[in-house]
């Protein structure tokens, strides 16, 4: 069976996807208390002590006495490394901790200036000083310039303007690579300069 959906709803549902993809934090779950299958562990007491090797269940009665959880930190040789702590508290702790850090965690943008051979010198410095504020912020600046028809025959001369324009923002910015022909365009990106 087919299921039809609108455009808008499709629309609607990929970008509440995509903040659903956002807005997941990956936090791998350990195991714990009865989910261990190891018959062996090597106990790590609440304070950090080592309180060596013993059957699983041993462990189980110390971590239920203590009123906190066993949880198995690796395994190797058939010996598991546990420790005994709240995991619901490391597990909140964790999942905030990783939040924080996402929440602070800046995306860089790639914004696209389109030039032309013909452009006039106060048009240059309105995309210059646009340009300029998009780096300010530490974003990424695409610079294309589209040649049309006879203009080809003249691509030294659109390199030209793409050079002055990267020379107007170069306060804020710089160029990754020089400016290259790709078909009729001439591309670069200039890479905002590093904060010091």
């Amino acid at each position: 069976m087919l299921l039809r959906i609108s455009a808008h709803s499709f629309f609607m549902l990929r970008e509440l996807w995509y903040q659903l993809r956002e807005d997941t934090v990956i936090f791998k779950e350990l195991l714990t208390n009865k989910q261990i299958s190891a018959n062996e562990v090597r106990l790590i007491g609440a304070n950090g002590e080592q309180l060596g090797v013993m059957p699983k269940a041993q462990a189980l009665e110390i971590a239920e006495r203590d009123g906190l959880d066993l949880v198995m930190m690796s395994a190797s040789n058939g010996i598991a490394v546990c420790k005994i702590f709240d995991y619901g508290k490391y597990k909140f702790d964790a999942i905030k901790k990783e939040k924080e850090l996402k929440k602070n965690q800046k995306v860089t943008e790639i914004k696209e200036v389109q030039l032309s051979m013909t452009i006039d010198k106060r048009d240059l410095e309105i995309k210059a000083k646009r340009g300029f504020d998009f780096l300010s912020d530490g974003n990424k600046l695409k610079v294309v310039l589209r040649m049309s028809g006879r203009q080809q025959a003249y691509a030294s001369k659109a390199v030209e303007v793409v050079k002055n324009y990267c020379a107007m923002v170069a306060e804020k910015g710089t160029a990754d690579k020089e400016p290259e022909i790709v078909g009729r365009n001439i591309i670069v990106i200039v890479s905002p300069k590093k904060a010091k």
